[in-house]
Parts: structure tokens; sequence; C-alpha cells
């Protein structure tokens, strides 16, 4: 059987709302039939059919197999619920114009020919009611708005508030429409960001004489009647009663009864699911040239479960819809922001025409390094941290423009010193024209990087923060690649969380670690609290009756102290059995758990694990390569930054010569020790939240490897 469209034709209708008493008829649209063509037809104007059907916005809507209620009396057909509310609001002319009758005109004639009822004729011409229509008689003819075949019907608009947790996304969805069209209404927004303030008010359509709010229930179908249906069962699948499918398809009795092949209009079923908000659900913005097919495979979802949550399939799969998923999907995707991204290999996507501009602002001291004697400068080099992170970091840089080189990938590179020294960084951006560069990787100082993010951001120039987390300042053009603390801390103790059954939790906090106390106290509510002695050392006694004797032992230490990180792995590693295991935990990983002090004995014996925004480096192709270049040096994890971020910025630039967009559409990626995950906080900047879980394992420290990692935690 031909499978029919389904077209939305809205009615102010409810199960158990009976119509009103008025003349009407139903009307399948054929093919080659118009709105012009059925309200002549009809003898109604295209105005009255589109408000007594308020989906049908435009002539264009009406299609083969629509289903519409005609108005056989030219009022608009409303409910009996809301005539009672209200009378129904007459539609006034526009204008008039004067005409004399002439030799075998009629009523019939003119009604044709002005595009009105005869009604209309006789209420502004009252002299019809009482007398027949004569040659030379003078008529008001009354001009009603209407509705040109070939253009769109005018919308009206609304104002929308942004509710908790909604997102451009779920609004997009919920009104039908694109995010191009979402932006266009609302130029205001932010085009390199995707941030909506809960509160704030976006303009959107409405079709006139529509409620949004009341859609779900003035939804319709248009269903073909298959094989052996008969009323009951077809209310019993609808919830609705027969009497009111009936009621609302006269030509059923017309016809003798419900008859196979019949094209008949039934309440669409209300959508179930759920607000649609970030907390049930995740979207995905249709793609050109995407399939039904593909889009179940991708999004691990059947054909029947996206139809259902998304209707507006049954008219066509269009790009740049956008679709709503059950937020339990989102396990195994790619998911950013509340939207499914596709995952895209950026090395494979890769266009050569790019051609990347980008500047190094980082404190290299070449005015504090006097190159004539060897041994001062590997002396400086090796004390001093700003220059050695430098120069760490830039020679994985170097590594990073070799192998985007490779990749056939031209680059535009400079470099500058920055000396540590704001009045340097000010210097340089007076002297240099910064117009046409892709990005800026640097500054590291705090005050340097305020002043290039401000002077980059009035040139729409991305800045990427080799080494900081947040600023004091707010810059909407700043990626800080080192995850905040407050995100490493959620990503271990969401882990944490699932993985607990019944161990005993301890936490052991210094005053300077409140927020990590509280954090942990809010997931694990019966922990126990350790006594701290003047914020230095444990109270011995309390703490080892604190841990149990028949449970695992899970202990927090919150501290940046390297003597109590000692004292405390020692004790643990003491009270440590086969039988009874002790496990030691920090959400603030920091030097002090790195000092050499620290036994890594104890902390391998613990299993001790904390969460990191890098991993430890293996023998990968970055390492060879470095080996290779620089004679045999093993990169340290500075260099390893350096090459990670470089090759993210220039993989992603390589991708779309355009950093903030390319943001937008490209989730996790991953190099030699870091992942980056850049979300859009708005004005403040884009922050990763990608970090690792390690653990102290055989006196190595190992990466916990989780699937489900970046999309759940």
């Amino acid at each position: 059987m031909k499978k029919f469209k389904i077209a939305f034709v809205a009615l102010v209708f409810l199960a158990t709302s009976k119509i009103t008493a008025q003349q009407y008829t139903t009307h399948a649209v054929k093919e080659g039939e118009t709105l012009q063509s059925i309200s002549q037809k009809y003898r109604v104007t295209p105005y009255t059919i589109i408000q007594s059907n308020k989906e049908i916005k435009t002539a264009a809507d009406v299609k083969p197999n629509t289903v519409l209620i005609i108005p056989l009396d030219g009022k608009i057909v409303q409910t009996e619920e809301k005539v009672e509310e209200q009378e129904v609001e007459e539609v006034k002319p526009i204008s008039f114009s004067r005409h004399r009758v002439r030799k075998r005109e009629t009523l019939f004639s003119l009604t044709q020919r002005y595009e009105i009822t005869e009604e209309q004729l006789k209420r502004f011409n009252r002299q019809l009611y009482s007398e027949p229509l004569k040659k030379g008689m003078v008529l008001q003819i009354p001009k009603y708005p209407e509705v040109d075949p070939n253009e769109e019907k005018e919308l009206d608009f609304e104002t929308y508030t942004v509710k908790p947790k909604e997102t451009r996304w779920s609004i997009a969805h919920k009104y039908g429409i694109t995010i191009d069209s979402l932006l266009v209404l609302n130029p205001d927004l932010d085009k390199n960001s995707n941030y909506l303030a809960m509160g704030e008010e976006l303009k959107l359509p409405r079709p006139k004489g529509d409620s949004l709010k009341d859609q779900q229930i003035d939804l319709f179908t248009s269903y073909t009647v298959p094989a052996k249906m008969t009323l009951y069962s077809l209310g019993k699948e609808f919830s609705i009663p027969s009497d009111s499918i009936v009621k609302l398809n006269p030509e059923i009795m017309q016809q003798g009864g419900l008859k196979e092949g019949m094209v008949i209009r039934l309440p669409k079923k209300k959508d179930t699911s759920g607000e649609v908000n970030t907390d049930n659900f995740i979207f995905y913005e249709v793609k050109p040239k995407q399939n039904i097919f593909r889009l179940t495979q991708n999004l691990k979802i059947t054909r029947e479960e996206l139809f259902n949550l998304n209707p507006s399939l049954e008219n066509g799969l269009k790009a740049g819809m956008v679709l709503k998923i059950p937020r339990a999907n989102a396990q195994g995707l790619e998911v950013k922001n509340a939207l499914v991204l596709d995952k895209i290999n950026l090395r494979d996507s890769i266009n050569i025409a790019n051609r990347p501009k980008l500047v190094f602002m980082l404190p290299f001291r070449l005015d504090r390094i006097n190159f004539n004697d060897g041994k001062k400068t590997r002396n400086q080099v090796m004390t001093r941290k700003d220059l050695s992170l430098s120069l760490g970091f830039y020679s994985g840089a170097l590594v990073a423009l070799d192998s985007i080189k490779k990749l056939g990938v031209s680059v535009d590179v400079k470099t500058y010193d920055t000396q540590l020294s704001v009045e340097k960084v000010k210097e340089t951006l007076l002297r240099e024209n910064l117009m046409g560069v892709n990005a800026i990787i640097g500054p590291i100082a705090p005050l340097a990087l305020d002043e290039v993010a401000v002077q980059a951001s009035s040139k729409n120039i991305p800045v990427i923060a080799p080494t900081a987390s947040k600023s004091v300042l707010s810059h909407g053009n700043v990626f800080y690649s080192v995850p905040k603390e407050e995100v490493l801390r959620a990503k271990m103790l969401s882990y944490l969380k699932k993985t607990h059954t019944d161990q005993n939790v301890v936490i052991i906090a210094d005053s300077t670690h409140q927020a990590a106390y509280d954090s942990i106290l809010n997931k694990f509510p019966a922990a126990q609290i350790a006594k701290i002695i003047d914020n230095k050392s444990l109270h011995l006694d309390e703490f080892l009756i604190q841990l149990s004797e028949t449970k695992e032992n899970w202990v927090f230490v919150e501290t940046n102290q390297p003597n109590m990180v000692s004292s405390v792995s020692s004790i643990l590693n003491s009270a440590n059995t086969e039988e009874i295991p002790v496990r030691m935990f920090t959400t603030s990983f920091n030097n002090a758990f790195e000092d050499d002090a620290i036994s890594k004995t104890h902390l391998s014996n613990l299993r001790f694990t904390y969460p990191s925004f890098y991993r430890e480096l293996g023998n990968d192709a970055f390492s060879r390569a470095y080996r290779k270049r620089f004679r045999g040096v093993k990169p340290d994890r500075y260099a390893a930054r350096g090459f990670d971020v470089t090759m993210d910025v220039l993989l992603k630039l390589a991708y779309q010569n355009n950093l903030f967009e390319t943001s937008k559409i490209i989730g996790l990626t991953e190099y030699s020790g870091n992942r980056f995950n850049y979300f859009n906080d708005w004005s403040s900047g884009y922050f990763n939240k990608a970090a690792y879980i390690m653990e102290y394992d055989s006196l190595q420290i190992k990466e916990i490897k989780l699937d489900d990692l970046e999309s759940n935690l």
C-alpha cells in the first residue's frame, strides 16, 4: 500500500471535546490541487482554510494526501470548548470596492469573481437578505487578506524565555527550525558561542492563532485505513472514542462506514517522552546528503523510535533539522554541550589549501642567557622552571610543525620571546601586525596572557593558554588547555562513585583544601573525617580507629604538604593487608605527591589513584621523532605538551581555518600525552574538560581505561 506522508494540520481539539455544529467537510488533497483551486471549489477564501487548519502556514504546505477541514459557511472551524471561551473572531475586510450589477450576473458568479462567500457578500449588502440581485444594484465588495500560493504566509513571532538545561538545539527542535534560522531571528546571539543563559529571551516563529504549548494536543495526522481495521480498534490504538473519530471524519458515515484505503484525520499521539531539555535528551543536527538508515546506525537508535521522537521526519529528512535522541543513548557517542558530534578524523580531513598562520609567545628569557658560557646556560635551563617549561614546550612544538609539514600543510610561524615582561609583550604587539594570524600560542604568565588576549580579541584571534586553566579576567577568545581543578575533581569522584560498593571512606584534608573536602563529602556522605593537628600532621590514634577491620578502606588525602603525604602514605602502607586492603586517593594532585620524600613503593602498594590532565609517555611516534630530532634526548612532559597543544591547533586549522568554528564540531582529540575537549563557557572562554584517571600499579603509573569517561563523567 502506498505510504502517505503525514501532514500536521492544527485544530483546537481534545479527545474528549466535541466539534460545534457547523457546516464543514473534509478534503483530501489530490495531485495537482492547490490552496487556490480548493478555495474556489468550496467557495471559501484561502485565508479561511488556513485559519481552520492552523498547521498550514503557507500555500506550499498544501500537499497531496493532506486532509483539510473546509468550513462551508465561511466561518473558521472552532471546537466547542473554544467557542464557549470566546466568540469566533470575525475576519475583517482590509478594504472595499464598489460593483454595479450587470445583466445575467448572479450571487454565485460574484462570489467566484471576488473570492468571497455568499454570506460575506450579504453581510455588507443587507438588502440582499430580503430581495434578489438586480441589474444596476451598487454593491460593496469586501476584500479579505489573501494568501499568494507562490509566497510564504507571513508568520507571527513570540518571545520565548530560555529555561534551565535548554540549549540552542533543544529549542530549535521544539520549534521545528534549524540553528541557522534561530540565528537569523536572533541576530544578537553570539556567532562564536553556543551559550544560552537561563532567562534569556528569544524571538521564535509562531503561526497566527497558534499556541506552542497547545501543539501536542492540537496536531493531527493523516491516516490511511488498512484492511480489516474497525472503528473500535482504531479508537483503541489512538486513544480516542469511536464517535469522536466519526465526528472528525463525517465522510465515514456518508460512505457507509470505515473502508480500506480511506484517508482520514486523527489526533496525533501525544509525545510522552519527557520535557525537551538536556536532562532527558541529546540532540543531532542533520547534515546534507544523510539518510535515515545511516542516522539510525550512527545514533544507535531504531527507525521506529527515531520517528516516534521526531514526527516531522514523516515529511522527509532535511539538512539542518534538529533531532532529539534519548539521553540514555549518549553512551558510546561523542556528545558536546548535549549535541551529538560526527566523529571526524582530523588527519584524514586536512585541506592543504589552508595555510595556518601561527604565533608563539613564550618566556625564553634570552635577555638573561649568556650563550658564551655553556655551563651557566645549562645550569639555568636545569634550575629555572619557566625556562625549562618554555624550551621543553617549544621543542615539542617544533616536532609538531615537522609532522604537519609531512601531511602537506604549510604553516607560517613567528616566535617571540616575552621575557616574562608585560612591557615586552606590549612592545611586541605594538610593533608586530597580527592581521591574518589564525592562532596565538602563549604567553604563560597570567598578566601577559591577559594583555595578548585583549588585543587579539579585537581581531577575533584565538589565544591558546599553554599551562593556564583559568584567568582572573574573562576572555571569550582564550582556549585554556589545562582543565580546571574542579573538572579534574569531578571526573575523579564520578569514577569512584560508580565503582564504590561498601568500602569505608575516610577523608584527610588540611584547611587549604576545603573545596575538595566538601566535594568528597557530597559524593560520600557517610565518609569519616580524620583529625588534623596544627594543619600539619595526622592524629594517629584516632585515625587508626577510623580504619575498618572488615572492609576495604578508601582514604582521600587532600594537601599540598609533602611531609603530610609522606607520613600518611607510610601509615596507610603499614595498615594495608591482603585481607583488608587500603587504597589511597586524591582529587587534588600536585607537586607534594611527586616529592622525592614520597615512597613510590608505598604509593604502588596502595594503588594510589588520582586525576590528571596528562599521562605518562610511551614509545609512540612522537617520542621516536623527538629523540631523532634532538639526538637521543628523551622528551619530558613539557615537550609532550608542546607537541600535543600545537598539533591539536594545527590539525584543527588545517581542517577548517577557523578555530572557533572547528571547536563547535570537533569533540575529544588525543595525542601523545594529552587530550582536549573544549567547552565554550560563553564570554569566559573555551575550557578543556578532558582528563585522565591515573593509578600506581607495580611501580608504574598506568591510565585507568574507561570507554565512556568523556561521555558520562
